[in-house]
């Protein structure tokens, strides 16, 4: 079953890359990419990067919400929704304060360096809570993220940046272009890497007792863990800004869907989150065409709808 989960998947990514590089404010054909060199650099330029940097982000984010799970061993938390995207907009406005001629690195260390701290607090916070109330996790998440949000406005407040922001809280990918996206790799890098420890991972969600006596370097992969989930936040909010539910709905549905083997399961989440993005980044460039709609907006609607189904659909495995 992963398997044709996996073929559907790239099949669909294929798909809508070639439909995303037709689709845009410009018109682009095929037979204009033969004739035109306009046409050509403007599919280097703008229509490949931006097609590259939604399925990077997609994939990035759909590991990291998986990986956030397991460390928190609740299945209703993200990084978006538990602080570590508020973290790293913060570390973001941080570096601009602090450092405004440094460059895209530093702005990406810094936001790293943040979100890394803000997942230590929210993993600091649900150690306290009572096991048996798990709904308290993604509650606390919720709070404790919107408290880093509310000191970012604050601070973005007292210094004239409220507009400059606005960039990190609303993802978006029109401004992604040759240049600016290349930072995703790096994500995307990380992702891999998540699967080539996705074992230890999974002997890590059974506890802290349990992976210990299976032999398990348990601080060892945690660390792995936050650091997979703080660089590619920190990437994705640097380069797109936050885009919320990736994190939470993709791994969700897999796990409903294929169980929770995640050896198996994580290259599915991986596509279905590039696929996800892919899909809600052409709608938005077309639902008000010519002009565009912020793709956060589109994953709000969305995954609204998909979290409700989520908790109301029965699972194919419990």
């Amino acid at each position: 079953m992963p398997r044709l989960w996996l073929l559907i998947c790239l099949c669909l990514i294929l798909l809508l890359s070639v439909l995303s590089i037709f689709v845009g404010v410009i018109d682009l054909t095929p037979v204009a990419l033969l004739r035109d060199p306009e046409a050509l650099q403007l599919l280097a330029v703008s229509r490949l990067p931006r097609t590259a940097a939604a399925v990077l982000t997609g994939c990035s984010m759909a590991v990291s919400g998986q990986i956030m799970q397991i460390l928190v061993r609740n299945k209703f938390v993200e990084p978006i929704s538990a602080g570590t995207g508020q973290a790293a907009a913060l570390g973001i406005l941080l570096s601009v304060l602090l450092f405004p001629a440094a460059g895209l690195a530093v702005k990406m260390s810094l936001a790293a360096v943040t979100a890394l701290l803000g997942t230590l607090g929210f993993l600091a916070l649900v150690q306290r809570l009572p096991p048996t109330e798990p709904l308290l996790v993604p509650l606390v998440g919720l709070v404790y993220g919107g408290i880093l949000g509310a000191v970012m406005v604050f601070i973005a407040y007292q210094v004239d940046l409220i507009q400059y922001i606005d960039v990190w809280m609303l993802g978006e990918f029109s401004g992604v272009m040759r240049g600016r996206y290349e930072l995703l790799w790096l994500a995307g890098i990380a992702a891999f890497v998540s699967y080539l420890i996705a074992d230890q991972f999974a002997i890590l969600g059974l506890g802290r007792d349990m992976s210990l006596s299976l032999g398990l370097n348990h601080r060892q992969v945690m660390a792995m863990g936050l650091l997979c989930v703080s660089v590619v936040s920190a990437l994705t909010v640097v380069t797109v800004g936050m885009l919320p539910f990736i994190g939470l709905i993709i791994p969700n549905l897999i796990s409903r869907q294929l169980g929770d083997n995640l050896r198996a399961t994580l290259p599915v989440t991986a596509l279905l989150g590039g696929v996800f993005v892919l899909g809600c980044d052409i709608l938005a460039r077309v639902v008000r065409h010519p002009y565009e709609v912020p793709v956060g907006t589109i994953f709000g609607v969305l995954g609204t709808l998909a979290f409700l189904w989520l908790i109301y659909a029965r699972p194919r495995n419990a």
